[in-house]
């Protein structure tokens, strides 16, 4: 018999064994990363550090202090006696002499561990690195363990909001980028009653500027209030620390280790409220929170005016701090969400309450019911809709998808009803109820299969009359004097909705399915074009053409020049010249590897959506997107097609320039690290 665990166990796929392979692989080149993290200066991160480095030597290990600042105390002082320390570089800056630490001297002496104090350190003018985590890295690099030292202040996402806090603006920050690649984070925190009375004994800072922190930045309240911030920073670092140990043993089972969010959003207004109530709510539990809209076969054929809206409800909770996604699925939905909140850690599950006639429940089976009956150990909040829109304003009517034509769909319906009524006369009458009720239900089916289902209902109930009056005596009445024809009719009006409803079904995973044919057959003919373009140029030429096709936009592609600028191509039909306000979005795009530009939070006022070009070991451009309609919103499974393109094009790209280098005679190898191709 499976136990539990086993039970709950997922077997990888190829993929994600391919990926833990290769960061395994990069994890053993680079050297062990080690941060000792406080709250405050003076909580005792460096003599901890230096206590831990004792150890190691105590063990057999080369530890070599590369820099370590004291700051006149003694206690910390004394932990440096009987290890390594190697002699600062000496720089002269302007009337000073200033000390930094001699990164060629580390790495030529090259020990097992190396101390390096105060990671946020910005070193002095003409050092090779602007920052002293920038010397890290090439130490980790070299694959020398490296212990570290830093602060809550000083991490880049945390700054404006300890500066809010304590009114005191950091200046030497840490990217969390950095800080997230550390293989160990050893939080160091102390009562803050004892902070401050270190702080009044000198063991943080010198009398004089004890005296004037203990007046600024080390009042109470903002020591309790950098501490709950540096604890649950580390908290967050731990939760992904177990959703990843999770992942890696195909564990499904929700660890209710710490609270997470899951938000359902859907077209209704309704869903801004929503989302509002989900923010207030991950606040008060200082939670994490996920907006996600499930994609089912039948949400294909909605209007566009509700994938605009949901587009605007996922750019609104991505402004309200939501991670954003969203979900493809067959025709559960609820399933989807389910296996997704399990992968996550899901704790609570935040829907709104249906407002839709519960009739329709029997017809169509309730997506709330079927989650909640699915999501065992996760708890499901079901929030209150809204009568009127968060904007004020009256709630909208639900929007119609004219393409679809109800009012034809309808009259369809009808027409259906009365050539089946005709045929039924003509060829069977009264006596062959059988061959007529086949007759309407085949015209059922028809309506169903090219209108849909509120027309095929409609043809269902109309179906049902005419059979009463036309075929059932006492004819042309609706009388019924026989008990057995009212049972001939509730068995053909649930079988005629049966067939409606599988109907609509098929038809609605058929477009599904060639849906993702399409984005199938797109991304792979992309491939095809590319892996027999030889240059860079004709890499983009040919990639800009794909996406100039597939999306309708015209594109630009810019790649670095000689000069360390961005430069274009030569212009084709399907390209477009971005103007001065563009090119420095681009510029943007390019130093931050992040997308910028229309239907982003970042640059939004741009005219078109630029993207990075990120390959494997580095950035080798950036790809621009201008949708020829200029009221078009590339909603979110646009964008995840579009990524696609993007993530093919980079790879082909990369693998042109290294071509070209090989037959230049160039090194592919030294170009990899070239500044010009990282941040």
């Amino acid at each position: 018999m499976l136990n539990a665990s086993a039970m709950n166990a997922r077997r990888p796929t190829p993929e994600e064994l391919l990926r833990r392979v290769h960061e395994e692989e990069s994890r053993a080149r680079r050297g062990k990363f080690t941060i000792f993290f406080g709250s405050a200066p003076g909580v005792g991160k460096t003599y901890a550090m230096l206590e831990a480095a004792r150890l190691e030597r105590e063990e057999g290990r080369d530890v070599v202090v590369g820099v370590v600042e004291t700051h006149g105390r003694y206690d910390t002082g004394a932990l440096l006696l009987g290890l390594e320390i190697l002699p600062r570089r000496k720089v002269e800056h302007r009337t000073l002499t200033l000390e930094e630490m001699d990164l060629d001297a580390a790495l030529a002496r090259r020990p097992g561990l190396i101390l390096v104090d105060e990671l946020a350190h910005t070193n002095a003018p003409g050092s090779r690195h602007a920052k002293r985590w920038q010397d890290v890295e090439e130490l980790l690099d070299a694959g020398i363990d490296v212990y570290t030292t830093v602060n809550v202040q000083h991490i880049e996402t945390l700054n404006d909001v300890v500066a809010q806090i304590t009114h005191v603006v950091v200046h030497e920050i840490v990217p969390d980028a950095v800080f997230e690649k550390a293989d160990d984070v050893r939080l160091i925190d102390l009562p803050i009653d004892e902070v401050l009375e270190r702080l009044k004994e000198g063991k943080v800072y010198v009398p004089d500027q004890a005296r004037l922190a203990e007046e600024g930045f080390f009042r109470e309240g903002n020591l309790i209030a950098l501490r709950e911030i540096a604890l649950r920073f580390t908290a967050q670092r731990v939760d992904a620390q177990m959703r990843k140990y999770r992942e890696a043993h195909g564990i499904e089972r929700t660890w209710p280790a710490g609270d997470r969010l899951l938000v359902c959003i859907s077209p209704s207004p309704s869903s801004a409220r929503l989302l509002r109530s989900a923010r207030r709510l991950a606040t008060s539990l200082h939670a994490e929170w996920i907006a996600a809209y499930v994609e089912t076969p039948a949400s294909l054929r909605i209007s566009q005016k509700d994938r605009d809206r949901i587009a605007r409800h996922l750019q609104f909770a991505q402004g309200l701090g939501a991670e954003t996604l969203t979900l493809s699925s067959g025709d559960n939905g609820a399933a989807e969400i389910i296996r997704f909140a399990r992968s996550r850690n899901v704790t609570r599950i935040l829907v709104g309450k249906p407002t839709h006639p519960r009739w329709r429940d029997v017809v169509v089976p309730s997506f709330l019911d079927a989650l909640v009956r699915s999501s065992g150990d996760i708890d499901v909040h079901v929030l209150s809709g809204d009568t009127a829109r968060s904007d004020g304003h009256a709630r909208e009517p639900p929007a119609v998808d004219r393409s679809r034509r109800p009012t034809a769909g309808l009259l369809a319906g009808v027409a259906a009803v009365a050539l089946c009524t005709i045929v039924g006369r003509a060829f069977f009458g009264p006596e062959l109820l059988a061959d007529v009720v086949m007759m309407y239900l085949l015209g059922i089916v028809l309506v169903s299969m090219r209108w849909g289902l509120a027309p095929s209902l409609a043809a269902t109930v109309l179906s049902v009359l005419a059979f009463d009056y036309y075929f059932i005596p006492p004819y042309f009445t609706f009388a019924v004097t026989d008990i057995h024809h009212i049972i001939t009719f509730a068995v053909m009006f649930f079988v005629a909705t049966v067939i409606s409803g599988l109907t609509k079904r098929v038809r609605d995973q058929a477009e599904a399915a060639h849906e993702r044919e399409i984005s199938t057959a797109s991304l792979y003919t992309l491939s095809r074009a590319l892996a027999v373009a030889k240059t860079t140029d004709d890499v983009l030429l040919v990639g800009t053409k794909h996406v100039h096709d597939v999306f309708d936009a015209r594109c630009t592609a810019l790649i670095e020049g000689a000069d360390g600028k961005l430069r274009g191509i030569r212009g084709e039909s399907w390209m477009f010249l971005p103007d001065d306000k563009d090119m420095g979005v681009a510029e943007w795009v390019w130093h931050h590897g992040k997308p910028a530009g229309r239907d982003t939070d970042t640059l939004p006022s741009a005219s078109g959506l630029y993207l990075p070009l990120e390959a494997s070991a580095m950035r080798v451009g950036v790809l621009g997107v201008m949708p020829k309609d200029k009221k078009r919103i590339l909603h979110f499974e646009g964008r995840q097609h579009l990524d696609a393109f993007v993530g093919q094009i980079a790879t082909a790209l990369e693998r042109a320039r290294l071509a070209e280098q090989v037959i230049e005679g160039g090194s592919p190898i030294l170009e990899l690290d070239a500044p010009s191709a990282r941040e």
